[in-house]
Formats: structure tokens, sequence, C-alpha cells
């Protein structure tokens, strides 16, 4: 009785379909929850820790989708900068410091009040200056 390899090829692979199955998704899983642990590290540890303490970020606000304002604190100064992908701008140096709010609200409503205090006070320098 002669027997061909493409009988064996043919018999075995509907019996080794579902462990095959089974072992690409898992690896895909696997692979997936690798990723999403990457993730989530690179965000949890994204900032550079200073040993120092001189320089510290207070308050920071998306604008964009890769445009943040912040506020950080050299010293006893407060600065107010903006952050693209591609350099930060000096904006203004905060007269009254604000403090470290942990609730979003209220960081919120405070850059926006201090946006529009700026707003306002450009809008005088131009009116005094035309």
């Amino acid at each position: 009785m002669a027997v061909s390899p493409f009988t064996f090829a043919q018999d075995s692979a509907p019996g080794t379909s579902l462990s095959a199955w089974l072992s690409v998704g898992f690896s895909l899983l696997l692979v997936i929850a690798v990723i999403l642990l990457l993730a989530f590290i690179m965000r949890r540890f994204s900032g550079v820790q200073s040993s120092g303490g001189q320089i510290k970020t207070v308050a920071s606000m998306m604008v964009g989708t890769r445009e943040r304002i912040a506020v950080i604190q050299v010293g006893d100064e407060q600065h107010l900068v903006g952050v693209t992908s591609h350099n930060i701008n000096h904006l203004a140096k905060l007269e009254t410091p604000i403090s470290a709010i942990r609730k979003e609200e209220s960081l919120k409503q405070t850059f926006a009040g201090f946006l529009q205090q700026q707003k306002k006070l450009q809008g005088e320098t131009n009116d005094k200056n035309t």
C-alpha cells in the first residue's frame, strides 16, 4: 500500500486547523496586551523627573491635538508656556502664582480666566498703540 505525502497533509489539516487558529488568536491577544501595557507605562512615566526639584509643572491643558499650555514653576516664579511638538514658547510671567489644582474642572476655569485676562490686556495694549 503506497501512501503519498499529500494524503497525510490533507488528512491532518482539518484536525490541526482548530489548534492553529487558537494558537494564532492567543498570539494576537498576547501582542495586543504587550502593546497596551507599553502604552500605559509610557503614559504613566512620560515626564522626566528632576532630582533637584527646581522646575515643576504646576498645571497643563491641551489646546490642540499636539499643542498644550503649561504653567511651570522655576524657583518662586511661575511662567506660562506654549508647548508644541517642535518648540516651546514663553507666553507670560504670572504676577500672581496659581496653586497646583488637582481637579481638572477647576484647572480649566483657572486657565480660562487667565487667558481672558491676557486677551483683555492685549486688547488694551493694542488700543493704546493705535
